[in-house]
C-alpha cells in the first residue's frame, strides 16, 4: 500500500534530504574528478547536461560563456534554439543580478520562456550565464536546487577558465623560448661590427627593437680586389623570421661565391625565398658589389630604404633595382645600378627603424639624414655612425618603433 505524501514523517523527509545531498555531493565529486583528469570540455558539458536533465529534471537549458570578448552558446537543449546574439542581448538586461533570478514575470518575451536566470561571476566580471526552463521544483528544495545548479556550473566554468589560463601560460612559455632561440640564431648571423683594410672601412650599429628583430646585414670579402655587402629587413619576428634570415644568409654567401652578376644573385634569392615561404614573408634588401681595380660599384635596391652615397661634397640616393623579394615568382623587373667611385666616398645603408619613431619629429626624415651626411661625410665610417646615433638621441624624443641597423662604408 502506497504511503500518502501527507503522511511522510519528519524522519522520512530528513532521510530524503540527506540522500539528495549525498547525490549532489557525488555529482560534484564526479565533475571534480573529471576536471582533475583534464577531461575535455565536451565531456564536462555532457556531464552537466546529465546532471540537469536526469537528476534535477531541468527540461530546457541555454548556457553561454564569455570567450574573447564575446559570448558563445556552449550548451543547449530543449525547445527552439534562439540565436546567440538574442540570448546574449536578453541576458544583458540582467547583468546586475548575481544570484539565481526567477523569470516568469519578466517583461522580455524571450526571458519569459525560461524559469530562472543563473549568472556566474568572478569578482565583478561575468564569466557565464545560464537560462533554465521546464523546471518544476518548488518549496523548500527550490533554493537548494538553484544553488546547486549555480555551484556545479561555476565549478565547470572555473575549470574552463583554468584550462584557458594554462594554455595561455604554455603559449607564453613557448613564445619566450622561441624568442630565445631566435636571438641565438640572430646572434650567430650578425657579422662584424667594424672591418678595415687598405681599400675600405666598414662600421655597423645594430639595435633590435625587442629581443629579436628582422634586420640583417653582411659584408663579404670575395677576393683580394672585390667585396660585397648587403643590408636587409625580413618581414615578421620570431624563430621563423630568424630561420628565414639564416637561410637567406647561407644562400647569399653561396651564390655570391659562384655568381658574378648581381641580377642573377637577386633572381636566385627571390626564388629561394618564394620556395621557403610560399609568399607569406618577404625581404627588402640593398645588395652591392665593389671592384677595387675598376673602382666601379654595382648595386640593386630591392624595395629597401635608399642607400645614400656621399662623394666630393654631394650626396645621392641609390634607388635603382627591383621590388622586394619573396612576393612574385618572377621579379617583374631588375635594374642594376653602376657608379664610378671616388676615393673618400662614404656609403650609408640603413633600415627603416632609423627613420621611424614613436613620436614623429619634423626635424628628422630622409632629407635631414641627407643633410647630416653632407655635413659629416668626411668622417671615418665608425665616427660617422657614432655621431649619427648621438644626433638622433638628441633630436628625437621617442624610441624607434622597429629595429635600427646602420651599415656605413668608407671607400679609400
Amino acid at each position: 500500500m502506497m504511503q500518502n505524501i501527507d503522511e511522510i514523517s519528519p524522519e522520512d523527509e530528513l532521510i530524503r534530504l540527506l540522500l539528495k545531498r549525498q547525490t549532489e555531493l557525488n555529482a560534484l565529486l564526479e565533475v571534480t574528478q573529471a576536471i582533475n583528469k583534464d577531461t575535455g570540455t565536451p565531456v564536462l558539458i555532457q556531464m552537466l547536461q546529465v546532471i540537469l536533465k536526469s537528476y534535477l529534471q531541468v527540461g530546457k537549458l541555454r548556457f553561454l560563456i564569455e570567450k574573447g570578448g564575446a559570448y558563445v552558446l556552449l550548451s543547449k537543449y530543449g525547445g527552439d534554439i534562439e540565436p546567440v546574439g538574442m540570448l546574449h542581448k536578453a541576458c544583458l538586461k540582467l547583468n546586475k543580478m548575481k544570484w539565481p533570478t526567477p523569470l516568469a514575470d519578466h517583461e522580455d518575451s524571450l526571458l519569459k520562456k525560461y524559469d530562472y536566470f543563473i549568472p556566474i561571476y568572478h569578482k565583478k566580471k561575468a564569466l557565464a550565464f545560464a537560462l533554465i526552463g521546464d523546471f518544476n521544483t518548488s518549496g523548500e528544495l527550490l533554493n537548494n536546487d538553484l544553488n546547486f545548479i549555480q555551484t556545479v556550473i561555476n565549478v565547470i566554468v572555473v575549470a574552463l577558465e583554468n584550462k584557458k589560463l594554462f594554455r595561455e601560460r604554455l603559449q607564453s612559455e613557448r613564445f619566450q623560448r622561441e624568442m630565445e632561440l631566435a636571438v641565438e640564431v640572430q646572434n650567430m648571423l650578425i657579422p662584424l661590427k667594424v672591418y678595415k683594410d687598405n681599400s675600405v672601412e666598414v662600421s655597423a650599429r645594430y639595435i633590435p627593437h625587442q629581443n629579436i628583430g628582422g634586420d640583417y646585414f653582411d659584408f663579404i670579402r670575395l677576393n683580394d680586389h672585390e667585396f660585397l655587402w648587403c643590408i636587409a629587413d625580413v618581414s615578421g619576428k620570431g624563430i621563423s623570421a630568424a630561420l628565414l634570415m639564416a637561410n637567406f644568409q647561407a644562400s647569399l654567401h653561396a651564390w655570391s661565391a659562384v655568381e658574378d652578376d648581381l641580377t642573377n644573385i637577386i633572381d636566385r634569392l627571390n626564388k629561394i625565398v618564394i620556395n621557403n615561404t610560399k609568399g607569406e614573408r618577404f625581404i627588402t634588401l640593398f645588395l652591392a658589389k665593389y671592384n677595387q681595380h675598376t673602382r666601379k660599384l654595382n648595386y640593386i635596391n630591392a624595395g629597401h630604404n635608399a642607400t645614400v652615397l656621399y662623394s666630393q661634397g654631394e650626396a645621392i640616393t641609390l634607388k635603382l633595382g627591383t621590388t622586394m623579394i619573396g612576393v612574385f615568382d618572377e621579379l617583374p623587373f631588375i635594374n642594376q645600378g653602376e657608379i664610378d667611385m671616388e676615393p673618400g666616398s662614404l656609403i650609408v645603408n640603413y633600415t627603416d627603424g632609423l627613420m621611424d619613431h614613436e613620436h614623429n619629429n619634423k626635424n628628422w626624415g630622409e632629407e635631414s639624414l641627407i643633410d647630416f651626411i653632407k655635413e659629416n661625410g668626411n668622417l671615418s665610417a665608425d665616427n660617422f655612425n657614432q655621431l649619427l646615433m648621438d644626433h638622433i638621441n638628441l633630436v628625437i624624443k621617442g624610441k624607434p618603433i622597429d629595429d635600427v641597423t646602420l651599415l656605413t662604408l668608407k671607400i679609400f
